[in-house]
Order: structure tokens, then C-alpha cells, then sequence
């Protein structure tokens, strides 16, 4: 009994959102149509009309795979050779990247991409949000590497193998959990990235914008009575 009140109420923001996102704006306002309602599809039409959602989407996939894919590949190494070879004092550089808040970064990356002309490109994007992947990628691994014993690769090694190749063949598809868990969680935290985005993006490069940002219409802007974005575009803040 417990669990189900548990799940509920940690379900309910979820279902509200779900079913807000077919009401009116009238609707979502009156208590007395929570549950039954005239259910409308016009908030979808207006996300896909109005908001260029389709197009914010793709950005946003492209820059969190990118960001994704270059962190993994020069995180990996890293945090292989930080495990293997002890390499204590990169590992506390690596640690106080990822405790300073990347707005930090974020007024000397805008000055850098504007000197060399990569504001509103998707590299601009990808590099900033590795500020992020990377050293938590870094870290999340070094604890996976230093798990397999010693062992493991010194009978690689016999067998003929070079270092690289026992990384690639043997730690790599040992460590696969972490991997998955580390490439998925700085997946998430690049797709839910806003502040390098609302900065350095342009028309070109705009992400999934946040209904709450100033880009969002008003009722001064365009002269209508409901300017509010519908619930349908509200699962990603």
C-alpha cells in the first residue's frame, strides 16, 4: 500500500503533464475537468507549428551525440591511463574540473568561439558541453578500470597483444557497464544543458528552448490573450 502511494504521487507530475497537454488553457485551470474532459490535439499542432520543435530537437540530438561520442573517446584513455598508471595528480585536476560550475566557462568560451567565428555552429555547442562529459565520464571510469585485475592484462600482453589492443579487446567490453552508464548519463546532461545553448547558439544551432526562457512569446510581443506554450511542450525544462 505503501509503494503504490510511493509510485503515485511521484507519478503524478507525469500524469498531469500528460493529460494537460490536451487540454485547453481553460481546462488546465478548472479543478473540475482533471479527469474528464473534451480532450484536443491542437497544443501538438501548435508545438510543431509554431515553435519549430522538429528543428530544436534535431540540435539537441546532435550536439548531446557529439558531445557524447568526443567525450568517450578521449575520456576513455584517460581514465584508463589515471587507473592503470596511478596518475593521482591529473586525477585531482580532473576532479576540480568537475566540481567548477561551467557557467564559469562560459564568458571565456563566448569571447574564444567569437575571435575564431564559431558562435552559432554546432562544434561551438559540442565543445562546451564536453566542459561537462568529460570529467565526469573520467571519473565514473577510473573506478571501473581499476577493478580488473592486473592479471587479465599481462596474459593479454603474452599472448601477443599491445597495450592499445588490450584496452580495446579486453578492459573495454569488462568495463561495458560503465561505459553505458557514463556515455548516458552525460547524454542527459547535455541534452538538458541550456546556459552554453541560450549563449552561444544562433538561428542555425537553436536547441530544444526552455518555455520559460525569454525567447518565449508574450502577450506584449504578439498582441494575443494566451500566449502561455502549451503542456505538449513542456517535458523537457
Amino acid at each position: 500500500m505503501l509503494t503504490a502511494v510511493v509510485l503515485l504521487a511521484f507519478a503524478f507530475p507525469f500524469l498531469w503533464m500528460v493529460l494537460a497537454s490536451f487540454k485547453t488553457q481553460a481546462q488546465i485551470m478548472s479543478t473540475k475537468s482533471f479527469l474528464f474532459f473534451a480532450p484536443t490535439g491542437q497544443n501538438y499542432v501548435n508545438v510543431f507549428n509554431q515553435y519549430a520543435f522538429m528543428k530544436f530537437i534535431v540540435n539537441s540530438f546532435i550536439v548531446a551525440i557529439g558531445s557524447t561520442v568526443g567525450s568517450l573517446i578521449l575520456g576513455l584513455p584517460a581514465a584508463y591511463a589515471i587507473a592503470r598508471y596511478r596518475l593521482q595528480g591529473l586525477g585531482l585536476v580532473i576532479l576540480v574540473a568537475r566540481i567548477i560550475p561551467g557557467i564559469t566557462f562560459l564568458i571565456p568560451w563566448f569571447i574564444i568561439f567569437s575571435k575564431i567565428g564559431l558562435i552559432d555552429t554546432y562544434a561551438s555547442l559540442i565543445l562546451s558541453h564536453m566542459l561537462v562529459g568529460l570529467p565526469f565520464i573520467i571519473w565514473v571510469m577510473i573506478s571501473f578500470f581499476e577493478a580488473p585485475p592486473t592479471e587479465i592484462e599481462e596474459a593479454g600482453l603474452i599472448d601477443g597483444c599491445t597495450r592499445s589492443q588490450v584496452f580495446l579487446r579486453i578492459i573495454l567490453p569488462i568495463s561495458g557497464p560503465g561505459v553505458i552508464t557514463s556515455s548516458s548519463l552525460s547524454f542527459i546532461f547535455s541534452w538538458n544543458n541550456f546556459m552554453f545553448s541560450i549563449i552561444l547558439a544562433g538561428d542555425k544551432t537553436k536547441t530544444r528552448r526552455s518555455p520559460y526562457s525569454t525567447s518565449c512569446p508574450t502577450p506584449r510581443s504578439t498582441g494575443a490573450r494566451s500566449w502561455r506554450p502549451p503542456a505538449s511542450l513542456r517535458f523537457r525544462c
